[in-house]
């Protein structure tokens, strides 16, 4: 029995001196919470891309909460929201019973080496400059580009740091935007960062395979610069074709920031848009100006904003509810970020 007991306190000692060689960072708890006011010109819903949508209306962003822990060498983060902008339009069964919950992020990482790092699970998208979370943004509502993208990637992806200016990732994907494939595991994809000088980073990136309208490849390049203390300057471009010639679109969007206090930055998103002709039929193209403010106080942030969109084929409405080239619309948000 002593024999017994000196070896269960033996293995016990072992384990917690494991347990205690072995870093573990705290888990980490963030999260936001954000909601709007918006005024069409038009006095109606008009413009088509993600999120504020209502009309005349005091309405809700989403609440987004996020837990992170890395233990050793290996790490999770798991992010839920509730709220209409935590639900994209490409999740039916969220929409179909009427609830507003949605998984943002849901994955596990571990590091082999300090360059070396594979990620499963459920993860925001490597396309795109723009994300789902208003903190992640610096404009409230969204480009073309966003509302056309992907928004996650469940798949599998390894990654590779050559070195502080330098990494390449690739990996295996389900469809777009979906917790588990319907096409099974149907696309590749990859991203090569590199940061030239300080202040300046750039991604390329590809996706190739199932998407929520068929098969395609979308190509997407995203960068920023800090050029001094008070400007930076973003870019996304993208181009994305669907098999078979069934169409695609094309886009670029310009991110200039210039910080004119130490609590406010006023920002322009210029943006033009083009779905691809399909066959005889002549894609549409958008053109897009949208002037924002971030108004910083602790970790709230008041946007106002100004949006003025333009087609030639007149997809827009009017006052009267007849077709127009034009629309515009006003908007005042409030995000805090926890």
């Amino acid at each position: 029995m002593k024999k017994f007991l000196t070896a269960i306190f033996s293995i016990a000692s072992t384990t917690c001196a494991l347990a205690q060689e072995t870093p573990s960072s705290p888990l980490e708890f963030s999260g936001s919470v954000d909601t709007y006011y918006k005024y069409d010109f038009a006095k109606r819903s008009n413009i088509p891309t993600s999120f504020v949508s209502d009309h005349n209306s005091v309405s809700l962003g989403m609440i987004d909460l996020a837990l992170k822990k890395k233990t050793g060498k290996a790490s999770f983060v798991g992010e839920i929201s509730f709220g209409p902008r935590g639900q994209t339009q490409s999740i039916p069964d969220a929409a179909a019973n009427g609830s507003s919950f949605h998984i943002q992020n849901l994955y596990i990482n571990y590091d082999f080496t300090d360059n070396f790092s594979m990620t499963a699970g459920y993860m925001g998208t490597f396309i795109g400059y723009e994300v789902i979370s208003p903190v992640g943004n610096f404009n409230y509502s969204t480009s073309y580009l966003f509302t056309n993208g992907p928004f996650q990637n469940a798949g599998i992806k390894a990654t590779y740091k050559f070195s502080d200016k330098v990494s390449l990732m690739a990996g295996l994907f389900n469809d777009w935007n979906l917790y588990s494939a319907t096409r099974g595991v149907s696309s590749i994809g990859g991203q090569l960062m590199v940061s030239p000088v300080e202040g300046w980073t750039a991604y390329l990136n590809v996706l190739s395979g199932a998407d929520p309208y068929g098969y395609g490849t979308i190509e997407d390049l995203t960068t920023s610069y800090q050029i001094s203390k008070a400007f930076k300057l973003g870019l996304n471009a993208a181009n994305y074709d669907m098999a078979d010639d069934a169409g695609g679109y094309a886009g670029v969007a310009l991110y200039p920031q210039v910080a004119v206090a130490d609590a406010v930055t006023i920002g322009l998103r210029g943006e033009y848009f083009k779905y691809k002709d399909v066959g005889a039929v002549k894609g549409t193209s958008y053109t897009g100006v949208t002037l924002t403010a971030n108004i910083k106080s602790g970790g709230l942030t008041f946007i106002p904003e100004v949006r003025l969109d333009h087609n030639g084929d007149k997809p827009f409405v009017n006052k009267t509810g007849g077709v127009a080239p034009n629309a515009g619309q006003f908007s005042l948000a409030a995000v805090y970020a926890f």
